[in-house]
């Protein structure tokens, strides 16, 4: 079949009123983004829809399957327009017809938002219905549970006919719901955290806190990797990586065993939160899940809340385990983040942490060294990377920061 435009409807977007126009063109501007290095379309968008013509020479399955993939996107379809007469109808729905095996059902679905239009629907159900087994002996009508539904939406400015819906991943445009900073450990969480706040909207920055010599260099080809991934569904992802040995050394030599962790949290929170303040960031997000490990009782997450006034969000607060793996595959990061290259966090993780954590006690710990000018001096050396999902992490030469460790 010769399809010639491609329909996109809107999720979330039509509950909008006075600032739909705003999530519309956001929308639109994140479909071009996602059709890069496509060739022979163009993207056209009004309050209700969206319509991409295409050449003869489009890939229509590897089209939709990246517009399906663009937060916002309730669904696509291939559609084939036509002018607003029923003999162009009529031979339409034979040729879509005509694809069907013998013995097939099928029915007639018809939108008709031109009112004006000379036939009601149900008058053009029956007529294309009668057309179509006129031409196709060996079809029948099933209206209740056909094999096929050629679908005709009558619009006030052509007729659309189509036989296929593919399903979108939903939510809202990215850049319509301010910007967070994700905490990327390089786990099966925090991608799968970072993806479901860009799914209300949000644009993120990532954050990863690396310690060479005791997390490698494939550790942190590991998250760009990751990144990589999120950034192929919303378009180029900043990522700070903060020299974090120097700050992990001198936790693990003031600070009780079985608080470390704690402790360990406590800074990283405190140079995210300089870091959101320097990105104009509204809000901090991580992949904690209520139990999981020590760090994320809910006594731990108040210990480690408490170094930072700025909004932690965590999307899988409440999911089980398997739900996460879940969309992690879904996604495409799982197989990424189960790679054995350990992160700072797990490399000096304590035989016996503490799960239910006094805060005072944290606190007295950390008290015996002033990590104020420690922490300025990671920030100040972050290094950032700006990836996309074509990222090459072979072409550029090890950070500058990172020789000055050894």
């Amino acid at each position: 079949m010769k399809y010639d435009h491609i329909l996109v409807r809107y999720g979330e977007l039509t509950l909008k009123q006075n600032n739909r126009k705003m999530f519309v063109n956001q929308l639109r501007s994140n479909v071009r983004q996602a059709l890069i290095p496509l060739k022979g379309y163009e993207v056209k968008a009004n309050r209700d829809r969206m319509y991409i013509e295409i050449d003869d020479n489009v890939d229509v399955d590897e089209m939709i399957n990246r517009v399906t993939n663009v937060y916002g996107v309730r669904s696509a379809s291939p559609v084939v327009k036509l002018e607003k007469t029923m003999d162009a109808v009529y031979e339409q729905a034979v040729a879509f017809s005509q694809t069907f095996n013998a013995g097939d059902t099928f029915k007639i679905e018809v939108k008709r938002s031109d009112k004006n239009f000379e036939f009601d629907t149900f008058q053009i159900q029956r007529q294309v219905g009668g057309a179509v087994l006129k031409a196709n002996e060996n079809l029948t009508v099933d209206v209740k549970n056909p094999d096929h539904a050629i679908k005709v939406e009558v619009r006030l400015d052509a007729i659309y006919m189509y036989d296929t819906i593919v399903k979108g991943v939903g939510g809202l445009p990215v850049g319509t719901g301010g910007k967070t900073l994700l905490m990327l450990s390089g786990g099966i969480d925090s991608p799968v955290a970072g993806m479901e706040v860009m799914r209300r909207g949000v644009t993120i920055e990532a954050i990863h806190f690396h310690s060479p010599p005791f997390t490698s260099e494939k550790a942190k080809e590991k998250v760009i990797e990751l990144t990589k991934i999120m950034a192929s569904r919303v378009g180029p992802i900043k990522l700070h990586i903060v020299p974090f040995t120097e700050v992990q050394k001198q936790i693990h030599k003031v600070v009780h065993e079985r608080y470390t962790m704690t402790s360990t949290r406590r800074m990283m929170m405190r140079i995210a939160d300089k870091v959101v303040h320097q990105i104009e960031a509204d809000a901090i997000v991580n992949g904690e899940n209520l139990g999981q490990v020590a760090s994320q009782t809910l006594k731990s997450m108040y210990a480690i809340n408490n170094v930072t006034s700025t909004p932690v969000l965590r999307p899988l607060l409440t999911l089980d385990k398997d739900e996460i793996v879940e969309k992690a595959r879904a996604i495409g990061t799982f197989e990424t983040s189960i790679q054995p290259f350990e992160d700072c966090c797990t490399i000096f993780t304590p035989k016996n942490p503490v799960t239910e954590p006094q805060f005072d006690k944290v606190v007295q710990y950390e008290s015996v060294y002033n990590f104020d000018e420690m922490i300025d001096r990671a920030v100040d050396n972050i290094e950032t990377l700006e990836i996309d999902k074509d990222y090459d992490v072979n072409k550029d030469e090890k950070a500058d920061w990172m020789s000055d460790l050894f």
